[in-house]
């Protein structure tokens, strides 16, 4: 049995007493750890109607998460504008801005998880010394080590901002499908509207053939010393004024066509949509079943809500960081290496150093710097809610606006169609009457003047039902079956460590 000499023992029992006192201090700290200094984030409550004030034939719809990936557009059965969309989707600029700006806040939700774990480092280095004290010496110190820091999260302020940077995160993916829907509805809404210029370029066209053999007929009639010369002078002035309304119409085609180049992320004038055929028969977009459910589990998909939502939710985290800054900070380190007289003797045991601390640090005093930035976080969770609850609310207007529109466009419509009819008849009537010289040319240009406002009146008012249609659906979040995405260019979330 060996012996122990007095001045080892109390070496060991001092070396005893820092190791107990150490793990004490880590026990406490343990214990202390996770105290949120904030509740616990819950939804704000806003009153929702069970059902919408428009009704109509809907059928049930099946609502997804915010941001499924669903091609809504392709209900109305256009090929060309599905391959339109798929090319946004790659090439748009806002989107490509918009992704950016999520991995941007995934980064930031990483670095704030980042802060609930140890710091650990490395230290090398090596210092050459010369020393007079008994003569002159020089001295080579080399020294190597590792060194670890940690402040456990006693009061939960670091679980707070993993929250809050999380939260964030959630909320710029939102914003990414909100930029993808935003994109696609206008591209849609474009493209619908160009086809329905060129529907009435069609319209057009053959009216000013129509105006053109009526011209020819007064012409014909006034040589033959039937018709009056004003006649004519009517006839003239008819078709140049179709012309001019078809040209303007090419205009508003191709600014149509130029902001669709841009959706799709190219220059305009390498872009080209070539126009519908003649025959209108061949381009005929399918007006889509629009369904409606429950107006919360409609909304709940929006991406604009739910982003909203998410931010609220950050803020609330926000508002624990605040309210962290009141607490002491605990930090503990631990340090190990070596540190020698020379290379050939560092990685010897008299070499070999370690150390281990702790320290408590506490602001007393900071002028009213902490209770100004916890008094901004409670404001900025309260106008995050109130920005939800108007989103929410808009959201339901942009719904209750755009069934409200198709209800009165589909009665419009069928309207405008009987309009359409009696006025072809009554441009018939009158075209006959002037050949039988029963009626002047005055009535004739009145009843096709008539004849044409009311089918340019129809091809609008059928744009305006496809365009609704689209508005509805982005304003529902876009398609109502459908598989979730993955997150867009990036490895699945990384949990959150519980705080220690």
């Amino acid at each position: 049995m060996s012996r122990t000499d007095p001045s080892s023992r109390r070496r060991l029992t001092a070396q005893g007493d820092r190791w107990s006192r150490l793990g004490c201090l880590a026990i406490v700290s343990a214990a202390l750890a996770g105290c949120a200094v904030s509740a616990d984030y819950r939804r704000p409550l806003l009153e929702v109607p069970a059902s919408y004030k428009e009704v109509g034939p809907w059928k049930l719809a099946e609502p997804l998460p915010a941001g499924s990936d669903e091609a809504w557009w392709t209900v109305f059965g256009d090929r060309e504008l599905d391959a339109l969309v798929e090319r946004a989707g790659r090439a748009n600029q806002s989107i490509a801005q918009a992704e950016a700006q999520y991995r941007q806040a995934r980064a930031l939700a990483d670095a704030a998880r980042a802060g609930l774990w140890p710091v650990v480092g490395m230290s090398a280095g090596v210092t050459r010394a010369q020393t007079n004290s008994n003569g002159v010496k020089e001295a080579t110190n080399p020294t190597l080590g590792l060194g670890a820091s940690w402040a456990p999260d006693l009061w939960g302020g670091a679980q707070r901002a993993a929250e809050a940077g999380q939260a964030g995160a959630e909320a710029s993916a939102d914003q990414l499908a909100g930029a993808r829907l935003a994109v696609q509805a206008l591209l849609a809404q474009d493209y619908l509207q160009l086809r329905v210029t060129d529907r009435l370029l069609r319209l057009y066209a053959e009216t000013t053939e129509a105006y053109a053999r009526a011209l020819r007929l007064t012409q014909s009639l006034f040589g033959a010393g039937v018709a009056l010369k004003s006649d004519v002078a009517l006839a003239e002035s008819q078709l140049e004024s179709a012309r001019a309304q078809a040209v303007d119409l090419q205009g508003q085609r191709s600014q149509l066509e130029h902001a669709i180049a841009v959706l799709t992320g190219q220059a305009p004038a390498t872009f080209t949509l070539v126009a519908a055929p003649a025959d209108q028969a061949q381009w005929t977009a399918q007006l889509p079943t629009i369904p409606v459910g429950l107006p919360s589990q409609l909304l709940e998909r929006r991406p604009d809500i739910a982003a909203a939502e998410r931010l609220a939710a950050q803020a609330n985290a926000g508002i624990g960081v605040a309210r962290a800054a009141y607490f002491p900070t605990l930090t503990l380190s631990a340090g190990a290496g070596f540190s020698g007289s020379g290379l050939s003797t560092l990685f010897d045991t008299p070499s070999r150093v370690w150390s281990l601390g702790a320290a408590l640090a506490a602001t007393l005093f900071d002028g009213g710097a902490r209770a100004a930035r916890s008094s901004q976080a409670l404001a900025t969770y309260d106008a995050a809610v109130a920005q939800y609850k108007q989103t929410v609310l808009a959201g339901f207007q942009q719904v209750e606006d755009n069934l409200a529109l198709l209800r009165v466009l589909a009665q419009e419509i069928e309207l405008q169609e009987r309009a359409v009819a009696a006025a072809r008849r009554a441009e018939a009537v009158a075209l006959a009457q002037y050949r039988g010289g029963t009626a002047t040319y005055l009535t004739v240009v009145t009843a096709q003047t008539l004849s044409l406002a009311n089918q340019r009146t129809a091809e609008q008012l059928r744009g305006r039902q496809w365009l609704a249609s689209v508005a509805l659906i982005a304003a529902t979040g876009g398609g109502w079956s459908a598989t979730p995405p993955p997150a867009p260019g990036s490895a699945p979330a990384q949990p959150v460590p519980p705080s220690t």
